[in-house]
């Protein structure tokens, strides 16, 4: 297993180029870099199958008609944290959702169509989950800055 220190410049180089634009052809990764359309080949499957890299669609929520997104904080019964926040996961309305330190034990995101999902999705689901003992719901108003690492 490679650590990140293992990752040479190519690697790196690779990574970069596919976070531009996951459709990037490794021959254009080749030329760039001076190096054949093989090797970065091998490197990309090294890196897929080592877990360094995953390359998938990205797709945008609002024009899907998904409107209303927020991030919730959750407090939640600490003796069965990791368990809630597995259900909590399994929810087809989450996107993102951490244990955390601090006021909130779990930040989760949510991507609804409309005001009127989030309410179903509040009360209908994510209060039912038994442990589940307070939510603080932030509806985001305007994406400013979205990056993938």
């Amino acid at each position: 297993m490679l650590s990140p220190a293992d990752l040479d410049e190519v690697d790196h180089a690779i990574i970069a180029a596919l976070r531009q634009d996951g459709r990037t052809a490794f021959a254009q990764i080749a030329q760039q870099l001076n190096v054949s359309p093989g090797m970065i080949r091998v490197r990309y499957n090294r890196l897929v199958q080592l877990g360094y890299l995953q390359v998938v669609a990205i797709t945008n929520p609002l024009r899907l008609g998904y409107h209303t997104m927020a991030i919730i904080g959750i407090r939640a019964d600490g003796s069965r944290l990791v368990a809630i926040a597995e259900q909590i996961a399994a929810l087809e309305e989450i996107d993102y959702l951490v244990i955390t330190t601090g006021r909130f034990d779990i930040l989760a995101e949510v991507t609804c169509r409309n005001q009127e999902d989030l309410l179903h999705f509040l009360t209908e689901k994510l209060y039912k989950i038994d442990g589940v003992h307070e939510a603080e719901s932030f509806v985001h108003l305007k994406i400013v800055k979205e990056v993938y690492f």
